[in-house]
Protein backbone atom coordinates (compact mmCIF):
# COMPACT_ATOMS: atom_id res chain seq x y z
CA UNK A 1 0.00 0.00 0.00
CA UNK A 2 1.40 3.32 -1.08
CA UNK A 3 0.24 6.63 0.41
CA UNK A 4 -0.16 9.90 -1.43
CA UNK A 5 -0.77 13.68 -0.73
CA UNK A 6 -3.85 15.26 -0.71
CA UNK A 7 -2.19 18.25 -2.23
CA UNK A 8 0.35 16.30 -4.69
CA UNK A 9 3.56 17.94 -3.52
CA UNK A 10 5.23 15.33 -1.55
CA UNK A 11 6.74 11.71 -2.14
CA UNK A 12 3.98 8.47 -2.06
CA UNK A 13 5.01 6.72 1.02
CA UNK A 14 4.76 2.90 2.27
CA UNK A 15 2.75 2.67 5.71
CA UNK A 16 5.87 2.75 7.96
CA UNK A 17 7.06 6.25 6.30
CA UNK A 18 3.58 7.59 6.26
CA UNK A 19 3.43 6.44 10.03
CA UNK A 20 6.62 8.46 11.35
CA UNK A 21 5.94 11.51 8.89
CA UNK A 22 2.51 12.50 10.21
CA UNK A 23 1.94 15.81 7.69
CA UNK A 24 3.31 15.27 4.52
CA UNK A 25 6.15 18.11 3.31
CA UNK A 26 4.10 19.68 1.12
CA UNK A 27 1.68 20.57 4.13
CA UNK A 28 -0.90 18.14 2.78
CA UNK A 29 -2.22 14.69 4.87
CA UNK A 30 -2.08 11.38 3.42
CA UNK A 31 -4.39 9.14 1.94
CA UNK A 32 -4.14 5.84 0.62
CA UNK A 33 -3.45 5.91 -3.21
CA UNK A 34 -6.72 3.00 -3.33
CA UNK A 35 -8.49 2.17 -1.07
CA UNK A 36 -9.08 -1.38 -0.09
CA UNK A 37 -12.91 -2.85 -0.95
CA UNK A 38 -14.17 -5.77 1.07
CA UNK A 39 -17.14 -7.59 -0.41
CA UNK A 40 -20.55 -8.42 1.03
CA UNK A 41 -19.54 -12.32 2.00
CA UNK A 42 -16.02 -11.42 3.37
CA UNK A 43 -17.89 -8.35 5.41
CA UNK A 44 -20.36 -11.09 6.77
CA UNK A 45 -16.94 -13.60 7.71
CA UNK A 46 -15.79 -10.69 9.97
CA UNK A 47 -18.54 -11.87 11.93
CA UNK A 48 -18.17 -12.52 15.69
CA UNK A 49 -14.73 -12.14 15.84
CA UNK A 50 -13.21 -10.91 19.26
CA UNK A 51 -12.07 -6.78 18.35
CA UNK A 52 -8.06 -7.35 18.30
CA UNK A 53 -8.65 -10.03 15.70
CA UNK A 54 -11.50 -7.92 13.67
CA UNK A 55 -8.56 -4.99 13.72
CA UNK A 56 -6.02 -7.55 12.25
CA UNK A 57 -8.66 -8.27 9.35
CA UNK A 58 -9.64 -4.40 8.64
CA UNK A 59 -6.09 -2.70 8.69
CA UNK A 60 -4.02 -5.48 7.19
CA UNK A 61 -4.52 -4.11 3.59
CA UNK A 62 -3.13 -1.06 4.66
CA UNK A 63 0.33 -2.25 6.36
CA UNK A 64 1.17 -4.13 3.67
CA UNK A 65 5.24 -3.94 2.94
CA UNK A 66 5.25 -2.44 6.28
CA UNK A 67 4.07 -5.14 8.58
CA UNK A 68 3.60 -9.15 8.33
CA UNK A 69 -0.32 -10.34 9.58
CA UNK A 70 1.38 -11.92 12.47
CA UNK A 71 3.65 -8.73 13.89
CA UNK A 72 -0.14 -6.66 13.57
CA UNK A 73 -1.97 -8.83 15.52
CA UNK A 74 0.61 -9.21 18.11
CA UNK A 75 0.62 -5.35 18.57
CA UNK A 76 -3.18 -5.46 18.35
CA UNK A 77 -3.37 -8.09 20.97
CA UNK A 78 -0.74 -5.79 22.94
CA UNK A 79 -2.75 -2.74 22.64
CA UNK A 80 -6.31 -3.68 23.39
CA UNK A 81 -5.42 -5.60 25.86
CA UNK A 82 -5.23 -3.10 28.21
CA UNK A 83 -9.13 -1.86 27.78
CA UNK A 84 -11.27 -2.81 30.73
CA UNK A 85 -14.00 -4.28 28.49
CA UNK A 86 -13.58 -7.26 27.16
CA UNK A 87 -15.86 -6.03 24.18
CA UNK A 88 -13.06 -2.95 23.48
CA UNK A 89 -16.16 -0.93 22.46
CA UNK A 90 -19.19 -2.21 23.77
CA UNK A 91 -22.67 -0.86 22.38
CA UNK A 92 -25.57 0.35 24.67
CA UNK A 93 -29.12 0.61 23.41
CA UNK A 94 -30.94 3.85 24.60
CA UNK A 95 -34.72 2.92 22.50
CA UNK A 96 -35.43 0.96 19.81
CA UNK A 97 -33.26 2.99 17.19
CA UNK A 98 -30.60 4.51 19.00
CA UNK A 99 -27.56 3.21 20.46
CA UNK A 100 -24.32 4.30 22.21
CA UNK A 101 -20.99 3.32 20.88
CA UNK A 102 -18.31 3.51 24.36
CA UNK A 103 -15.35 4.44 23.10
CA UNK A 104 -13.56 5.27 26.73
CA UNK A 105 -12.55 2.16 28.29
CA UNK A 106 -9.15 2.54 27.36
CA UNK A 107 -6.40 4.09 29.66
CA UNK A 108 -7.18 7.36 29.94
CA UNK A 109 -10.83 7.12 29.36
CA UNK A 110 -11.72 8.54 25.76
CA UNK A 111 -11.98 7.43 22.42
CA UNK A 112 -8.53 8.68 21.07
CA UNK A 113 -6.87 5.34 23.52
CA UNK A 114 -8.42 2.81 20.89
CA UNK A 115 -6.02 4.29 18.41
CA UNK A 116 -3.29 6.04 20.29
CA UNK A 117 -2.48 2.81 22.24
CA UNK A 118 -1.51 1.03 18.64
CA UNK A 119 0.28 4.25 17.83
CA UNK A 120 2.60 4.28 20.20
CA UNK A 121 3.19 0.38 19.68
CA UNK A 122 3.80 1.10 16.09
CA UNK A 123 6.11 3.66 16.94
CA UNK A 124 8.38 2.26 18.82
CA UNK A 125 8.42 -1.08 16.44
CA UNK A 126 9.38 1.05 13.44
CA UNK A 127 12.00 3.45 15.54
CA UNK A 128 14.01 0.62 16.61
CA UNK A 129 14.60 -0.09 12.99
CA UNK A 130 16.12 3.49 12.46
CA UNK A 131 18.97 5.73 13.87
CA UNK A 132 17.12 8.47 14.86
CA UNK A 133 15.04 9.18 17.60
CA UNK A 134 11.47 10.65 16.84
CA UNK A 135 10.18 13.81 18.00
CA UNK A 136 6.36 14.06 18.43
CA UNK A 137 4.63 17.46 18.20
CA UNK A 138 0.90 17.69 18.42
CA UNK A 139 -1.86 19.95 19.53
CA UNK A 140 -5.05 19.01 21.89
CA UNK A 141 -7.92 20.01 22.83
CA UNK A 142 -8.23 17.69 25.42
CA UNK A 143 -8.10 14.12 24.76
CA UNK A 144 -5.80 13.33 22.44
CA UNK A 145 -2.85 14.90 24.62
CA UNK A 146 -3.30 12.25 27.46
CA UNK A 147 -4.08 9.55 25.22
CA UNK A 148 -1.02 9.94 22.72
CA UNK A 149 1.11 10.73 26.24
CA UNK A 150 -0.03 7.50 28.02
CA UNK A 151 0.82 5.87 24.65
CA UNK A 152 4.15 6.62 24.01
CA UNK A 153 5.35 7.43 28.03
CA UNK A 154 8.62 5.91 28.46
CA UNK A 155 9.12 4.10 25.15
CA UNK A 156 12.27 3.93 23.81
CA UNK A 157 13.32 6.36 20.63
CA UNK A 158 10.67 8.86 20.95
CA UNK A 159 9.79 11.94 22.83
CA UNK A 160 6.90 13.79 23.02
CA UNK A 161 5.85 17.34 23.31
CA UNK A 162 1.83 18.55 23.73
CA UNK A 163 0.42 21.97 23.00
CA UNK A 164 -3.01 22.82 24.76
CA UNK A 165 -5.12 25.58 25.29
CA UNK A 166 -4.18 26.85 28.98
CA UNK A 167 -7.61 26.83 31.06
CA UNK A 168 -9.73 25.90 27.97
CA UNK A 169 -9.29 21.90 28.80
CA UNK A 170 -10.76 20.28 32.09
CA UNK A 171 -9.15 19.93 34.82
CA UNK A 172 -8.73 15.68 34.52
CA UNK A 173 -8.15 16.48 30.77
CA UNK A 174 -4.92 18.34 32.02
CA UNK A 175 -3.97 16.47 34.91
CA UNK A 176 -3.83 13.15 32.64
CA UNK A 177 -1.57 14.59 30.78
CA UNK A 178 0.81 17.05 33.09
CA UNK A 179 1.19 14.35 36.29
CA UNK A 180 2.63 11.73 33.77
CA UNK A 181 6.40 11.98 34.86
CA UNK A 182 8.01 9.95 32.38
CA UNK A 183 11.73 11.82 31.03
CA UNK A 184 10.36 11.85 27.89
CA UNK A 185 7.20 13.82 28.05
CA UNK A 186 6.80 17.54 27.93
CA UNK A 187 3.70 19.50 28.58
CA UNK A 188 3.34 23.35 27.27
CA UNK A 189 0.21 25.51 27.81
CA UNK A 190 -0.82 27.72 25.37
CA UNK A 191 -1.74 30.97 26.17
CA UNK A 192 -4.19 31.04 23.20
CA UNK A 193 -6.76 28.61 21.61
CA UNK A 194 -6.36 24.91 20.38
CA UNK A 195 -6.12 26.91 16.37
CA UNK A 196 -3.19 28.51 17.89
CA UNK A 197 -1.62 25.52 19.12
CA UNK A 198 -2.59 23.49 16.04
CA UNK A 199 -1.30 26.14 13.75
CA UNK A 200 1.87 26.01 15.15
CA UNK A 201 2.57 22.25 15.48
CA UNK A 202 1.74 22.64 11.16
CA UNK A 203 3.95 25.35 10.46
CA UNK A 204 6.80 23.28 12.24
CA UNK A 205 6.72 20.40 9.81
CA UNK A 206 7.21 23.02 7.19
CA UNK A 207 9.64 24.71 8.98
CA UNK A 208 12.91 23.57 7.38
CA UNK A 209 15.64 25.06 10.39
CA UNK A 210 13.47 22.94 12.46
CA UNK A 211 13.09 19.74 10.44
CA UNK A 212 17.17 19.61 9.35
CA UNK A 213 17.73 19.32 12.95
CA UNK A 214 14.81 17.04 14.41
CA UNK A 215 12.94 13.93 13.12
CA UNK A 216 9.46 15.29 14.09
CA UNK A 217 6.37 13.24 13.57
CA UNK A 218 2.28 13.43 14.72
CA UNK A 219 0.01 12.10 17.16
CA UNK A 220 -3.03 14.05 15.88
CA UNK A 221 -5.47 12.46 13.63
CA UNK A 222 -3.25 13.87 10.87
CA UNK A 223 -1.22 10.96 11.14
CA UNK A 224 -2.71 8.28 8.90
CA UNK A 225 -1.91 5.24 10.94
CA UNK A 226 -4.25 7.35 14.01
CA UNK A 227 -7.20 7.33 11.52
CA UNK A 228 -7.11 4.06 9.90
CA UNK A 229 -6.95 2.52 13.76
CA UNK A 230 -10.80 4.12 14.51
CA UNK A 231 -12.27 2.61 11.32
CA UNK A 232 -12.55 -0.58 12.70
CA UNK A 233 -15.03 0.31 15.65
CA UNK A 234 -17.53 1.53 13.00
CA UNK A 235 -16.91 -2.10 11.46
CA UNK A 236 -17.36 -3.71 14.95
CA UNK A 237 -20.52 -2.13 16.11
CA UNK A 238 -22.16 -2.19 12.33
CA UNK A 239 -21.09 -5.62 12.42
CA UNK A 240 -23.12 -6.34 15.56
CA UNK A 241 -26.00 -4.36 14.36
CA UNK A 242 -26.70 -7.00 11.48
CA UNK A 243 -24.24 -5.48 8.41
CA UNK A 244 -23.53 -6.63 5.90
CA UNK A 245 -27.40 -7.14 5.61
CA UNK A 246 -28.53 -4.22 7.13
CA UNK A 247 -27.47 0.03 6.89
CA UNK A 248 -26.12 1.47 10.28
CA UNK A 249 -26.05 5.28 10.44
CA UNK A 250 -23.69 6.91 13.05
CA UNK A 251 -23.58 10.59 15.03
CA UNK A 252 -20.23 11.50 15.78
CA UNK A 253 -19.33 14.52 17.80
CA UNK A 254 -16.79 16.05 15.70
CA UNK A 255 -13.96 18.74 16.59
CA UNK A 256 -10.99 18.00 14.20
CA UNK A 257 -13.11 15.69 11.69
CA UNK A 258 -10.97 12.76 12.03
CA UNK A 259 -13.35 10.44 13.80
CA UNK A 260 -16.23 10.95 11.63
CA UNK A 261 -13.48 10.37 8.29
CA UNK A 262 -12.62 7.23 9.76
CA UNK A 263 -16.69 6.49 9.50
CA UNK A 264 -16.14 7.69 5.83
CA UNK A 265 -12.92 5.15 5.17
CA UNK A 266 -15.50 2.14 6.82
CA UNK A 267 -17.92 3.11 3.77
CA UNK A 268 -15.64 3.37 1.00
CA UNK A 269 -14.64 0.04 2.40
CA UNK A 270 -17.80 -1.89 1.82
CA UNK A 271 -19.42 -1.44 4.81
CA UNK A 272 -22.92 -0.22 4.50
CA UNK A 273 -23.07 3.39 6.11
CA UNK A 274 -26.41 5.08 5.38
CA UNK A 275 -25.14 8.22 7.03
CA UNK A 276 -22.86 10.30 8.45
CA UNK A 277 -24.34 12.84 11.51
CA UNK A 278 -21.74 15.55 11.65
CA UNK A 279 -22.35 16.57 15.68
CA UNK A 280 -20.99 20.17 16.49
CA UNK A 281 -21.21 22.63 19.12
CA UNK A 282 -21.16 26.25 18.86
CA UNK A 283 -18.09 26.43 16.68
CA UNK A 284 -19.87 25.25 14.13
CA UNK A 285 -17.53 25.78 11.17
CA UNK A 286 -18.27 21.94 10.13
CA UNK A 287 -22.13 22.39 9.89
CA UNK A 288 -21.70 25.66 8.19
CA UNK A 289 -19.34 23.94 5.76
CA UNK A 290 -21.83 20.80 5.13
CA UNK A 291 -24.74 22.72 5.20
CA UNK A 292 -24.23 26.29 2.94
CA UNK A 293 -20.96 25.55 1.67
CA UNK A 294 -18.79 27.94 3.81
CA UNK A 295 -15.61 26.85 5.36
CA UNK A 296 -14.88 29.90 7.14
CA UNK A 297 -13.25 30.52 10.32
CA UNK A 298 -15.03 32.42 13.03
CA UNK A 299 -14.30 33.13 16.34
CA UNK A 300 -13.48 30.17 18.72
CA UNK A 301 -15.75 30.02 21.47
CA UNK A 302 -14.98 28.02 25.05
CA UNK A 303 -17.98 25.67 25.34
CA UNK A 304 -19.03 22.64 28.14
CA UNK A 305 -17.60 20.65 25.41
CA UNK A 306 -13.65 21.69 24.93
CA UNK A 307 -12.46 18.98 22.89
CA UNK A 308 -14.71 20.21 20.27
CA UNK A 309 -14.08 24.03 20.83
CA UNK A 310 -12.31 23.87 17.12
CA UNK A 311 -12.30 26.19 13.78
CA UNK A 312 -9.95 24.71 11.71
CA UNK A 313 -10.76 20.79 11.05
CA UNK A 314 -7.31 19.57 9.41
CA UNK A 315 -9.11 16.35 8.34
CA UNK A 316 -11.56 17.77 6.70
CA UNK A 317 -9.14 18.22 4.20
CA UNK A 318 -9.20 14.48 3.34
CA UNK A 319 -12.97 14.64 2.79
CA UNK A 320 -12.37 17.92 -0.10
CA UNK A 321 -9.98 16.15 -1.54
CA UNK A 322 -12.33 12.81 -2.07
CA UNK A 323 -15.05 15.16 -3.13
CA UNK A 324 -13.46 16.77 -5.14
CA UNK A 325 -12.37 13.49 -7.53
CA UNK A 326 -8.56 13.88 -5.55
CA UNK A 327 -7.92 16.55 -7.88
CA UNK A 328 -4.50 17.50 -5.72
CA UNK A 329 -3.80 20.56 -7.45
CA UNK A 330 -6.94 21.62 -7.51
CA UNK A 331 -7.40 21.23 -3.39
CA UNK A 332 -3.62 22.76 -3.03
CA UNK A 333 -5.06 25.86 -4.95
CA UNK A 334 -8.09 25.91 -2.68
CA UNK A 335 -6.16 25.11 0.69
CA UNK A 336 -3.54 28.39 -0.16
CA UNK A 337 -6.23 30.31 -0.32
CA UNK A 338 -7.57 29.21 2.85
CA UNK A 339 -4.41 29.56 4.78
CA UNK A 340 -4.27 33.71 3.87
CA UNK A 341 -8.04 34.57 3.64
CA UNK A 342 -9.84 31.66 6.39
CA UNK A 343 -12.45 31.04 4.30
CA UNK A 344 -13.21 28.74 1.47
CA UNK A 345 -15.91 28.24 -0.71
CA UNK A 346 -16.79 24.68 -1.82
CA UNK A 347 -17.52 24.11 -5.23
CA UNK A 348 -20.41 22.23 -6.74
CA UNK A 349 -18.78 18.76 -6.94
CA UNK A 350 -17.58 18.91 -3.21
CA UNK A 351 -21.12 19.90 -1.89
CA UNK A 352 -22.81 17.55 -3.94
CA UNK A 353 -19.94 14.44 -2.94
CA UNK A 354 -20.47 15.22 0.74
CA UNK A 355 -24.39 15.45 0.75
CA UNK A 356 -24.45 12.20 -0.50
CA UNK A 357 -23.24 10.71 2.72
CA UNK A 358 -22.91 13.15 5.35
CA UNK A 359 -25.10 15.67 7.13
CA UNK A 360 -24.48 18.17 10.44
CA UNK A 361 -26.07 19.60 13.15
CA UNK A 362 -25.38 22.35 15.96
CA UNK A 363 -25.68 21.80 19.33
CA UNK A 364 -26.42 24.82 21.93
CA UNK A 365 -25.32 24.12 25.06
CA UNK A 366 -28.82 23.80 26.33
CA UNK A 367 -29.33 20.98 23.61
CA UNK A 368 -26.25 19.55 25.47
CA UNK A 369 -27.84 19.76 28.89
CA UNK A 370 -30.87 18.33 27.55
CA UNK A 371 -29.86 15.32 26.10
CA UNK A 372 -27.70 14.36 29.07
CA UNK A 373 -31.00 14.87 31.16
CA UNK A 374 -33.22 12.58 28.19
CA UNK A 375 -29.97 9.54 28.64
CA UNK A 376 -30.18 9.84 32.54
CA UNK A 377 -33.90 9.97 33.02
CA UNK A 378 -35.27 7.63 30.19
CA UNK A 379 -32.21 5.10 29.99
CA UNK A 380 -30.41 5.27 33.00
CA UNK A 381 -26.83 6.36 30.72
CA UNK A 382 -25.08 9.13 32.42
CA UNK A 383 -22.88 10.46 29.33
CA UNK A 384 -20.38 13.27 28.78
CA UNK A 385 -21.18 16.53 27.12
CA UNK A 386 -19.37 15.39 23.72
CA UNK A 387 -21.45 12.49 23.55
CA UNK A 388 -24.27 14.25 24.30
CA UNK A 389 -23.67 16.56 21.16
CA UNK A 390 -23.63 13.34 18.96
CA UNK A 391 -27.12 12.51 20.74
CA UNK A 392 -28.53 15.36 19.73
CA UNK A 393 -27.17 15.21 16.61
CA UNK A 394 -28.74 12.32 16.37
CA UNK A 395 -32.41 12.53 17.64
CA UNK A 396 -32.67 15.52 15.62
CA UNK A 397 -32.47 13.61 12.75
CA UNK A 398 -34.67 10.74 13.48
CA UNK A 399 -36.85 13.08 15.06
CA UNK A 400 -37.53 14.98 11.26
CA UNK A 401 -37.59 11.54 9.43
CA UNK A 402 -34.41 11.89 7.58
CA UNK A 403 -33.43 8.43 8.54
CA UNK A 404 -35.61 5.29 8.11
CA UNK A 405 -37.03 3.80 11.77
CA UNK A 406 -35.56 0.20 10.20
CA UNK A 407 -31.86 1.83 10.52
CA UNK A 408 -30.20 1.71 13.70
CA UNK A 409 -28.67 5.23 14.54
CA UNK A 410 -25.52 4.96 16.78
CA UNK A 411 -23.70 8.11 18.45
CA UNK A 412 -20.26 7.64 19.78
CA UNK A 413 -19.85 7.88 23.57
CA UNK A 414 -15.98 9.18 23.07
CA UNK A 415 -15.80 10.05 26.51
CA UNK A 416 -16.40 8.62 30.09
CA UNK A 417 -18.40 11.45 31.86
CA UNK A 418 -16.40 11.58 35.16
CA UNK A 419 -13.48 13.55 32.77
CA UNK A 420 -16.87 16.49 32.85
CA UNK A 421 -17.94 16.48 36.07
CA UNK A 422 -18.65 19.95 35.90
CA UNK A 423 -21.25 19.74 33.06
CA UNK A 424 -22.81 16.32 34.36
CA UNK A 425 -23.59 17.78 37.89
CA UNK A 426 -24.99 20.68 35.94
CA UNK A 427 -27.24 18.28 33.39
CA UNK A 428 -28.52 16.04 36.13
CA UNK A 429 -27.59 16.91 39.21
CA UNK A 430 -24.99 13.75 40.25
CA UNK A 431 -21.51 13.17 39.09
CA UNK A 432 -19.47 10.05 37.62
CA UNK A 433 -16.65 8.55 39.58
CA UNK A 434 -13.31 8.18 38.05
CA UNK A 435 -12.58 4.24 37.86
CA UNK A 436 -10.08 3.02 40.03
CA UNK A 437 -7.64 2.15 37.16
CA UNK A 438 -6.70 6.16 36.47
CA UNK A 439 -5.23 6.63 40.15
CA UNK A 440 -5.77 9.73 42.37
CA UNK A 441 -5.07 12.28 39.51
CA UNK A 442 -5.45 14.93 42.09
CA UNK A 443 -2.75 13.44 44.60
CA UNK A 444 0.14 13.89 41.75
CA UNK A 445 2.16 16.78 41.15
CA UNK A 446 2.05 18.25 37.62
CA UNK A 447 4.56 19.53 34.93
CA UNK A 448 4.28 21.83 32.36
CA UNK A 449 5.67 25.17 30.80
CA UNK A 450 3.78 27.79 29.88
CA UNK A 451 4.30 30.05 27.08
CA UNK A 452 2.63 32.82 25.30
CA UNK A 453 1.03 32.28 21.92
CA UNK A 454 3.99 32.91 19.43
CA UNK A 455 5.34 30.33 17.22
CA UNK A 456 9.19 31.45 17.76
CA UNK A 457 8.70 30.84 21.45
CA UNK A 458 7.50 27.40 21.20
CA UNK A 459 9.61 26.42 18.09
CA UNK A 460 12.35 27.15 20.42
CA UNK A 461 11.42 25.67 23.68
CA UNK A 462 11.00 22.64 21.54
CA UNK A 463 14.29 22.92 19.52
CA UNK A 464 15.88 23.27 23.27
CA UNK A 465 14.67 20.23 25.14
CA UNK A 466 14.58 17.90 22.11
CA UNK A 467 16.67 15.00 22.03
CA UNK A 468 18.88 14.32 18.90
Amino acid sequence: MRYISTRGGAPALDFEGVTLTGLASDGGLYLPQEWPRFSHDEIAGLQGLPYAELAVRIMAPFVEESLSEQELRDLCVQAYGSFDHAAVTPLVQLDQQHWLLELFHGPTLAFKDVALQLLGLLFEGFLAKRDRPLTIVGATSGDTGSAAIHAVAGRKNVEIFMLHPEGRVSEIQRRQMTTVSAPNVHNIAIAGSFDDAQAMVKRMFADNALTDTLNIGAVNSINWARLMAQVVYYFAAALQLGAPDRKVAFSVPTGNFGDVFAGYVAAQMGLPVERLIVATNKNDILARAIRDGDYSVGESHATITPSMDIQVSSNFERLLFEANGRDAEGLAAQMEGFGKSKTLALDTNQREGIAEMFSAHRATPEDTLAAMRWAYANCGEVIDPHTAVGLHAACSVTMADEIDPAVPVVTLATAHPAKFPDAVEQAIGTSADLPARVGDLFALEERFETLPADYEAVRDYISAKATR
